[in-house]
């Protein structure tokens, strides 16, 4: 049996055994697993094989960008091929009888971002919901009885006012069904009765790193950066630069977006993780002070060179006349519309007490920027790059 010391953050414990890591290839599970290594952590990944690409290939493409990015070396996590979405997560008898003997503890991060499926065979919920119970028969087989599980502030569903980290059963409406999956997911972790200590993870939305603007998904708060990206390339300059955006939002400026950078999601979790004394919580991920959609609307104008856009209230557009580029704007972007309106306040009692040091960077219009630079420079995802050389050879289970 391996063993390794978790270090660098006071107070923590060692750890005998492996942390296995679902979801380490999505935006935040690649900055978990950089984060957790960071600290010494033994991780091993949970990672399914693509049609173009196998699992230890797409770890080593995060390792390698990591490395790259942080001129750091890297240990390469123990790497287990499997899908969440199969009964004992897809693996290979001799996986499961390495992770059986090696894995004390579970981080389910792994996740479909899927607004709505055709049904609950199909994403989200096959992942989300079916992925979830798998991973739970998992663990129950395995004798892992410490699970961090990676929720999402939004199972509140449509509730308004405050929402506490304590706060679980509701009848409220969801916006769609990730939401609805997701609530369901979560009160199916809390049910497990062979667990010991479960600890859940409820981010609000999540946008790219605060200090780089690094990320490999592009939706929600993006496709508003996107849209005014494309009318840029068609846009009659000004003397000045400036050109005009005539299109009415019917909002008031003042609704609040609950919008928290990757970084943080990561270090928060990982310093719980790395903390037994705060296991057992519900911890609300989410801004102490959320950023208004008129500081959105400015930093793009801002950015972007136009000018024009006006908040006209929920009953601006009640007429239905709509011009071309309201028209376009708002096909565009309409999936998020049930976003617009206030949205709740989520209380981070939980969070602030366990986690004081690890304040939540400010969604500031330098931070907007950063992320609509990096989304511009990575063509929304459509970059290609080059594979990493000199890749590491696929390791035997059971070494990093």
């Amino acid at each position: 049996m391996r063993s390794g010391f978790i270090g660098n953050m006071g107070g923590v414990c060692t750890m005998s055994q492996y942390l296995l890591l679902t979801g380490s290839t999505g935006l935040v599970g690649q900055y978990l697993l950089r984060d957790l290594l960071l600290e010494g952590v033994p991780v091993a990944v949970l990672i399914r094989s693509t049609g173009r690409e196998s699992a230890q290939d797409r770890l080593e493409s995060v390792m390698s960008h990591w490395e790259r990015e942080l001129s750091h070396p890297f240990p390469r996590p123990v790497c287990l091929e499997g899908d969440i979405t199969f009964a004992g997560l897809g693996l290979t008898a001799e996986a499961r009888r390495w992770a059986f003997q090696n894995c004390s503890s579970l981080l389910h991060n792994a996740a479909s971002l899927t607004f709505f499926g055709k049904d609950r065979e199909a994403d989200p919920w096959l992942s989300n919901l079916t992925g979830t119970a798998n991973v739970l028969q998992f663990c129950r087989q395995a004798g892992i009885r410490q699970l961090h599980y990676m929720s999402t502030a939004y199972v509140c569903g449509k509730q308004s006012g405050t929402i506490f980290e304590a706060d679980v059963d509701h009848d409220a409406e969801f916006r769609n069904d990730y939401e609805a999956c997701k609530y369901e997911a979560e009160k199916l972790v809390r049910a497990a009765d062979f667990l010991d200590r479960l600890t859940v993870y409820r981010p609000a939305t999540i946008v790219g790193d605060s200090r780089t603007g690094y990320t490999t998904t592009y939706h929600g708060l993006y496709s508003y950066f996107q849209f005014a990206w494309m009318l840029r390339q068609f846009a009659h300059l000004q003397e000045d630069g400036r050109w005009h955006v005539p299109v009415r939002l019917n909002l008031t400026g003042n609704e609040t977006r609950n919008l928290i950078c990757v970084d943080w999601v990561s270090a928060v979790t990982t310093y719980l993780v790395l903390h037994p004394e705060h296991h057992g919580q519900t911890y609300h991920l989410a801004p102490p002070e959320p950023v208004r959609a008129r500081e959105i609307e400015e930093a793009m104008c801002s950015h972007f060179g136009y000018y024009g856009p006006q908040f006209v209230g929920p009953a601006g557009l009640a007429d239905g006349t709509l011009n071309e580029i309201e028209r376009h704007f708002y096909e565009y972007v309409g999936r998020y519309a049930p976003y617009w309106a206030q949205e709740p306040t989520f209380d981070c009692t939980n969070t602030l007490a366990a986690a004081p040091s690890l304040p939540c960077p400010r969604i500031d219009t330098a931070c907007l920027h950063r992320l609509i630079d990096f989304a511009i420079q990575d063509r929304w995802g459509k970059r290609k790059t080059r594979k990493a050389e000199g890749a590491a050879p696929r390791a035997p289970i059971g070494q990093p």
